[in-house]
């Protein structure tokens, strides 16, 4: 069991965004989840962010995120057709109904800033009609979720460096065409097909973000960060809700993040592993935060840190809780 290290409130915290298409997300079954079309221009007057969405009518479907941290939040739908769901944290589990009369879209369904800084492991699972307060209503539906990371100590200044795919600091191996879109950071993209094919890069920050599209032509792919362990992701998402036979959210989502790193140089390379066979992986840029004053977090390598009972959940919108705006996101 590791110390309990609270969120530090004086510290400078960032709220990092993971959309409901982030790959960083596994989604269990993909087949169990629906989506909008992402590519439909109707998305563009939504309420939701970015305008998509994963819901479900599955019972014990789930989707999983490994984080580190000292807070999270997860937010989606409550109304009429909405049931039951679990949310487990570090294998504590917490079960809410995200039933209301109403209809009502940026609804905190489980807010927890009383982590301790570690790494974590969260499951999100659909109960359906669990309780007989759910009226029999079944459906879940996750919007996107904040993890909150550390930059830095009170009164440090940081900075975030974009490092766009044809930067000549990214260096590539294996083959890789560019892609050009309007919604890409810098108008374009790299993508490959090839096995193995990766890209690297050097940097100096305490935090470092991946971006790049995603489609359901592409698969599962790794990152390493120095000398760490591979970290394996699946882009596999849920297409279902009347798409196209290419369903392909082209704003870039999050693929990969790490924090609460040293002054030392890292780094970081993302691989394409083409499983299933042909997967593209597709890189839209790199982002690192470099802070005036390091001051990393000593965590436990473990993920059993200790913690106390979330302050805010699904059974009110919570006031103090973060949203996910244009200004606060990479």
């Amino acid at each position: 069991m590791s110390t309990y290290i609270p969120l530090n409130g004086s510290a400078i915290n960032f709220n990092v965004t993971i959309d409901d298409w982030a790959s960083i997300l596994n989604y269990a079954n993909p087949s169990d989840w629906e989506t909008p079309d992402p590519q439909s221009p109707a998305l563009a007057t939504t309420p939701w962010l970015e305008g998509t969405w994963h819901k479900t009518g599955v019972v014990n479907a789930s989707i999983t995120l490994n984080f580190e941290g000292p807070a999270i939040y997860i937010f989606g739908a409550s109304g009429p057709q909405y049931g039951s769901y679990a949310i487990t944290v570090d294998g504590t589990e917490w079960t809410y109904s995200a039933y209301a009369a109403t209809n009502a879209s940026n609804y905190l369904l489980y807010g927890n800033p009383n982590l301790s800084y570690g790494n974590h492991q969260l499951e999100i699972r659909n109960l359906g009609a669990f309780q007989a307060t759910d009226h029999g209503a079944s459906a879940f539906l996750l919007d996107y979720i904040l993890a909150t990371v550390q930059l830095g100590p009170q009164g440090t200044t940081v900075t975030n460096t974009t490092v766009e795919d044809n930067n000549p600091s990214v260096t590539y191996s294996g083959t890789w065409t560019s892609q050009s879109n309007a919604l890409f950071s810098g108008g374009t993209s790299m993508e490959t097909v090839q096995q193995g094919g990766s890209a690297s890069l050097s940097f100096t920050g305490t935090a470092v973000y991946i971006f790049g599209d995603s489609a359901n032509n592409q698969g599962s792919y790794s990152v390493v960060l120095d000398s760490g362990p591979p970290q394996t992701y699946n882009t596999l998402l849920g297409c279902g809700g009347g798409t196209s036979n290419l369903c392909q959210k082209t704003q870039p989502s999050l693929k990969y993040y790490a924090s609460n790193l040293n002054s030392s140089q890292h780094t970081i390379t993302v691989t394409n592993n083409a499983n299933p066979s042909g997967a593209s992986f597709n890189l839209d840029r790199f982002v690192y935060t470099t802070p005036s004053v390091y001051a990393p977090v000593n965590v436990s390598a473990t993920s059993n840190s200790t913690f106390v009972s979330p302050t805010s959940t699904g059974s009110t919108s919570s006031t103090s809780a973060p949203k996910a705006s244009s200004a606060s996101r990479l």
